[in-house]
């Protein structure tokens, strides 16, 4: 099996080197690809990228900040693996933990797996923040009857062709609604493990907003009402 890594980039100049090395550094049980999309960044972002020399790394460039949805589309587009896992290059995840998203997928007992997050006063940078994360995932448990730990983590891994049949449409931040409100309208039940998580802060350069969870609740409203569109699956 080949795993792609989607990363989405916009203006981290400062982190983008270390996010890859990290990315890189891991000793995954598949072979991997790093896809990334440098999303319009104004600062040395592409810069940095372009200096990168590893035959496992394909950088896509966009001219101008279309969001990390459309970012993603074009990662999944270019993409060559048999699995897709998004990382963010802001270094609030760990890639060391994608090994353990593989598990349930190479032992049989998964085809999706989301890392689920834990929240704590070392791990968020805002009671809202946290407060905004449960309340739209208690609300896709509501709509779809099931019982989600995190529906906005980032560590979302899948077969790269059933992202493709999504067809994901939301542009920015509202994309992890979207995935997750289509996977759950046809039947396929997230299984989750456990992540380690370190939310920085605005100053650091945290994107999402109050108006990204707003968003959240209208996709997911939006793609209860629809019906599947393509058969339920057994995991």
């Amino acid at each position: 099996m080949k795993l792609s890594i989607l990363m989405p980039v916009y203006n981290e100049e400062e982190r983008v080197a270390d996010a890859v090395k990290q990315a890189l550094d891991v000793n995954y049980p598949t072979e991997i690809e790093l896809v990334i999309v440098d999303d319009g960044s104004r600062d040395r972002t592409a810069e940095i990228l372009g200096g990168m020399h590893d035959e496992r790394v394909r950088v896509f460039i966009h001219p101008r900040n279309k969001g990390k949805g459309a970012a993603i589309r074009t990662a999944v587009e270019s993409a060559t693996g048999d699995y897709m896992v998004i990382l963010d290059a802001d270094l609030e995840y760990d890639p060391q933990d994608i090994p353990k998203l593989l598990e349930p997928v190479l032992d049989g007992r998964a085809t999706v797996v989301y890392g689920n997050r834990t929240f704590g006063s070392h791990s968020s940078f805002s009671f809202w923040y946290v407060m905004g994360n449960k309340a739209v995932t208690t609300a896709a448990n509501m709509l779809f009857n099931c019982y989600l730990g995190d529906l906005e983590t980032c560590f979302k891994l899948m077969p790269i062709e059933l992202y493709r049949s999504l067809h994901i449409k939301s542009a920015g931040f509202g994309m992890e609604a979207e995935v997750t409100g289509k996977l759950l309208r046809n039947r396929h039940r997230p299984y989750e493990v456990p992540i380690s998580y370190r939310a920085r802060t605005r100053e650091e350069g945290k994107k999402i907003t109050w108006k990204d969870g707003v968003e959240a609740l209208w996709i997911l409203s939006r793609e209860r009402v629809r019906k599947p569109n393509q058969p339920a699956r057994a995991r």
